[in-house]
């Protein structure tokens, strides 16, 4: 009798540890969901030296929607004044490319009368992390001190860290039409976005 009472407690202790770390789990989970659409849901856009959009999908010579709405944010916020350079990113998309995807934005920009003296780009990048290594280097170049940041809403989170990483006075400013409008997109990129802040963690602590 003794011997089976035991047993019992011990499993039930089991799971109640089992139990415990699920709610931990949870709570962890729940705790870093707020953050990312928090951060993507604040607009920063203060003056700034630089407006740095941030790459995505290119076909050929023409912005995926995706980028398309990003590129238009970044021109309306210099259109605002509230900075006198745009920073485009993003490097070839495969080897067949014709263009880079900051060219493409560069083109976009001078076809809705952005002026090609404001512009900046680089060509080498293919990661958010590298979009931003690389719009230092231009910073640094040109005596550019603070940034604001264009990306997708549930993109701002992770592309802050890393600009702070990369020692950029970052401000957030997401796009309010991204084009992942529909559950199912949304659903993916905030996924996406939560595995990378996770493995960005891990990276970070190894």
């Amino acid at each position: 009798m003794d011997g089976g009472l035991s047993r019992r407690r011990r499993r039930w202790g089991l799971w109640g540890w089992c139990w415990r770390l699920a709610a931990l789990v949870l709570l962890w989970l729940a705790g870093v969901s707020a953050y990312i659409i928090g951060i993507g849901a604040r607009d920063q856009a203060a003056p700034a030296d630089v407006i740095i959009v941030l790459g995505a999908a290119a076909y050929d010579a023409r912005p995926s929607p995706v980028f398309e709405e990003r590129l238009r944010h970044g021109i309306d916020l210099y259109e605002q004044g509230l900075a006198t350079r745009l920073l485009f990113t993003g490097g070839f998309g495969g080897a067949g490319a014709r263009f880079s995807e900051s060219q493409v934005g560069r083109r976009y920009a001078l076809k809705e009368g952005v002026p090609e003296r404001a512009i900046l780009i680089e060509t080498v990048s293919r990661t958010t992390r590298q979009n931003l290594q690389q719009a230092a280097l231009l910073m640094q170049a040109h005596d550019l001190h603070r940034a604001i940041i264009v990306s997708d809403p549930l993109h701002m989170a992770r592309a802050m860290r890393l600009a702070r990483e990369e020692g950029i006075d970052a401000l957030a400013s997401a796009t309010p039409t991204s084009r992942f409008r529909t559950f199912s997109t949304r659903w993916r990129f905030f996924l996406q976005e939560l595995y990378f802040f996770h493995r960005d963690l891990f990276l970070e602590a190894v």
